[in-house]
């Protein structure tokens, strides 16, 4: 209802105005408490008086409202206008030969403020005669909305100082509202950048249920939300509410966030403050507005641990040189008419003015210097600062407005104007093109929006033993800078921080997933309450909070904390390990023992049974067994080319000689049998050059096999990551599979076919007859190799290779063993045996 009276109101007026009628206001009036003429005037809405009492006569007659209490920061800041109006006055540059007038007024409650409004707007007289040019004021964004409504339809700019709500800007509703204090908008873009700066990312947020906070706070958590900052609890807090405390208490020591927006108007946090007290709420960092957290009356011992390290965006300091001196120069004859003045005077001395036996007089030459309050208070003007530049605005728009070369405007290039001409429309015209510098060297610029450049300092709050805070500068936010220089931390600034923290204090839902982990968003949390998941094996991350893990490049395996990628290491069969040792010592004592039987025989050549077993086919096989076990000697080691190739193909070789060898004693024992028969000379065709074209012709065989392979598709060295997913495998791949499966089936197919013939053999009568020793030791042979198959296939890494080697040397000792170490030892041990008659003695023999 009262908004819709607010609109209405304005309309009324003008058409009073156009019908050259007479209105006045019904009701309370008389508001102006500071008033001096001038060839143009500025109004200004103050709440000096900050208490109201409501009185309404019984409905006898028009009811009205006194005040009670006194707001001495409101009076500070009308007499900071005064202070300028006189300063431009005195400015020689500045509105030459124009007087600029003051018309102030007071009130306290919305609905007075309103009447002064309206007041301001008829004129001193209550004339519907509009001769302010411009309003200042109001210092509450509520109150500043409803004076708007009244000015706009008007076309009467209004230009506020401390109303910060952002719902300000909308110049479809508030057309003609300007101020010099930065909007609840970039206010909440610089809360934001704090709680970036010191990774305050899970918070609780109070706030006054006034547009005010509702808008600023709507505007922080949205933003907030942007940069990834989540809200734990939004609570309104309420004056009069005893559930709502209750609420709120719970709120504060239920949460886990550490970090708590106190939103609020200067009135409403010193109620919160009071009642928060006895409850011991220590543990929490405080984040302020700038609408109190600059107000050092609010610390006291009590609270001392809640204040501690408080800090929040608060309006810059700034010096205004004069105007300390001239507001602690105020006398009560200074305003005479002023009962704002003497009621302040009165509360400052504790003196009265009215005849009294109890209380002390005043005689209006006290000094102010020796009282501490809001008033006296000029060592550092923040929000006065802003109430001189307002002034300055209107004056710099009235100055542009007036000017004229040529007989046009230089600046819109109209016709010009007069002094008696100026409309408040004119002035609102200007105000939009106004770009200046005050004599403190404060710049002053309007946007589109009617905001000026936001400029805070970011304070903190130091408080002492005695209860006392000092608020410390430790940086600042400004929109003129470019964007990621915005918000700075002074540097080499020492900073409290709250519930005694030695350190910043942490307040998040839930600490950064470390490297190693992924991030997973929990839909049932809010955002800053994920999960973190460990990496699945084979991937990593490396940064913290990364949103997805990635996989190793082939030839790495992340670490044990999964968060970098290693190399993976490489194993094979190597001559320092114990396996690869063990293998190369046997492989090293089957040469060693293959040079002794070698040279046992080469000492005893002469003697019947080394040549009864056809000395040289034997000493051909002593060197075949020799190269067998120094080609197990290639299977160890890091693969290369060249060891690749050698090692099968030696082994294939070496190999399919020893069989030859074998098999050609074998057909040896069998042609010296048949050749005994009465009529029989089959030994002419297997002497000693067919022995040997045999062997070279069954080892060429398996060299032409060699060939092709190595042609074709040769071994060559690979990287196994197949077997094991953490390692590599280094070996030897077949390039052919038919190449290798060829080699060895051929020296199986030898193997078997000796197996045969010596199998055969093995009764024949001859003290000296090899059949058995060969038949036995081929039956190890292929028993070995048979076992080897799937072995090899099934044995992984560097254990193919072992098994590979194992197969060779004990095929090769086998060989060794079984016919060679029972000579030996007839010829070391049995002498006796060795003897020519001994070979000559007639045995029975069975047919074949």
């Amino acid at each position: 209802m009262m908004r819709w009276i607010l609109l209405a109101l304005p309309s009324l007026l003008a058409q009073a105005s156009s019908d050259d009628q007479t209105c006045r206001v019904i009701g309370q009036t008389g508001f102006t408490e500071f008033f001096k003429g001038g060839d143009l005037m500025i109004g200004g809405i103050f709440s000096m008086s900050s208490t109201r009492k409501h009185v309404d006569n019984n409905y006898q007659a028009f009811p009205y409202a006194y005040c009670t209490k006194f707001n001495d920061r409101e009076l500070k800041f009308a007499r900071t206008v005064i202070f300028t109006v006189a300063e431009i006055n005195n400015d020689t540059n500045l509105l030459p030969g124009v007087t600029l007038g003051y018309s102030i007024f007071n009130g306290c409650g919305a609905e007075n403020l309103i009447r002064a409004a309206v007041e301001a707007v008829t004129g001193h007289s209550q004339a519907c005669s509009r001769r302010i040019q411009a309003v200042l004021g109001h210092s509450s964004s509520g109150v500043s909305e409803d004076i708007n409504l009244i000015l706009s339809p008007l076309s009467i700019p209004q230009v506020s100082y401390l109303s910060t709500c952002a719902c300000l800007s909308d110049k479809n509703l508030y057309p003609t509202f300007f101020r010099t204090v930065p909007s609840d908008r970039f206010q909440a873009q610089a809360l934001v950048q704090l709680m970036k700066s010191f990774d305050w990312r899970w918070l609780g947020i109070i706030y006054s249920g006034t547009s005010y906070a509702r808008s600023a706070v709507a505007d922080f958590v949205s933003d907030a939300m942007k940069e990834g900052i989540c809200v734990e609890y939004e609570l309104v807090y309420s004056i009069t509410s005893v559930e709502n405390f209750e609420a709120v208490l719970a709120a504060l020591r239920s949460s886990t966030s550490k970090v708590v927006l106190l939103f609020m108007s200067l009135r409403n946090t010193k109620s919160f403050l009071s009642r928060i007290e006895p409850h011991n709420i220590t543990m929490k960092q405080w984040v302020g507005s700038e609408a109190w957290i600059t107000q050092q009356d609010l610390s006291s011992v009590k609270r001392k641990k809640i204040l501690q390290g408080a800090m929040g965006f608060a309006l810059p300091k700034a010096s205004i040189p004069g105007l300390g001196e001239f507001l602690l120069s105020l006398k009560p004859s200074d305003e005479p008419d002023s009962t704002v003045v003497k009621s302040f005077w009165e509360k400052s001395f504790d003196c009265t003015f009215s005849p009294s036996n109890t209380t002390t007089q005043c005689n209006g030459s006290e000094d102010l210097t020796t009282v501490s309050s809001d008033y006296t208070e000029v060592s550092v003007f923040r929000p006065e600062n802003n109430v001189y530049k307002a002034v300055y605005l209107v004056a710099y728009a009235l100055h542009a407005l007036l000017e004229c070369r040529n007989g046009s405007n230089p600046t819109t290039g109209k016709p010009c104007v007069s002094i008696g001409q100026v409309e408040p429309r004119q002035v609102l015209e200007h105000i939009h093109l106004v770009n200046f510098t005050t004599q403190n060297g404060a710049k002053v610029v309007v946007d589109e929006n009617g905001d000026s450049v936001a400029q805070y300092d970011l304070v903190n709050w130091q408080v002492n033993q005695d209860g006392s805070a000092d608020i410390v500068s430790i940086g600042q936010y400004d929109t003129s800078f470019p964007g990621g220089e915005k918000f700075k931390l002074k540097e080499d600034v020492q900073i409290s921080w709250g519930g005694d923290s030695k350190e910043v204090p942490r307040s998040v839902c839930r600490e950064p997933c470390p490297p190693g982990t992924r991030k997973a968003i929990n839909k049932k949390k809010p955002v800053c309450c994920f999960d973190c998941f460990q990496c699945p094996e084979g991937t990593m991350s490396n940064q913290t909070d990364a949103p997805d893990c990635v996989a190793c490049p082939p030839e790495f395996w992340p670490n044990e904390k999964k968060d970098k990628c290693l190399p993976k290491p490489t194993e094979y069969l190597s001559y320092r390990e114990i396996m690869g040792a063990l293998l190369t010592s046997l492989s090293c004592f089957g040469v060693f023992l293959s040079l002794l039987v070698s040279l046992i025989f080469m000492t005893h050549k002469e003697t019947p049974i080394v040549k009864a077993n056809n000395s040289e086919l034997s000493f051909l096989l002593l060197f075949s067994l020799k190269l067998c076990f120094l080609c197990s000697l290639t299977f160890i080691g890091q693969p290369t080319t060249w060891s690749c190739m050698l090692r099968h193909t030696a082994f294939g070789i070496t190999f399919v000689l020893c069989i030859s060898c074998i098999l050609g004693k074998t057909i040896v024992v069998l042609m010296a049998f048949k050749a005994t028969l009465p009529n029989s000379n089959i030994h002419k065709f297997f002497g000693p050059l067919q022995q040997r074209c045999s062997v070279f012709t069954l080892t060429l065989i398996q060299v032409v096999f060699c060939a092709i392979w190595l042609s074709t598709s040769a071994p060559f060295p690979a990287k196994n990551m197949k077997y094991y997913k953490e390692k590599i495998i280094l070996e030897c791949a077949l390039g052919s599979a038919v190449g290798f499966w060829s080699v060895l089936g051929y020296i199986g197919l030898l193997a078997l076919s000796c197996f045969i013939l010596a199998f055969l053999a093995r009764n024949l009568p001859d003290t000296f007859n090899e059949a058995k020793l060969i038949t036995f030791s081929m039956l190890i042979f292929c028993a070995v190799w048979i076992a080897f198959i799937p072995a090899y296939v099934s044995s992984p890494g560097k254990f193919t290779v072992a098994v590979e080697i194992f197969a060779i040397l004990a095929s090769s000792f086998g060989l060794l063993v079984c016919i060679f170490v029972p000579k030996c030892y007839i010829i070391i041990f049995r002498p006796e045996r060795n003897t020519k008659k001994h070979l000559n003695r007639k045995i029975p023999a069975r047919t074949l």
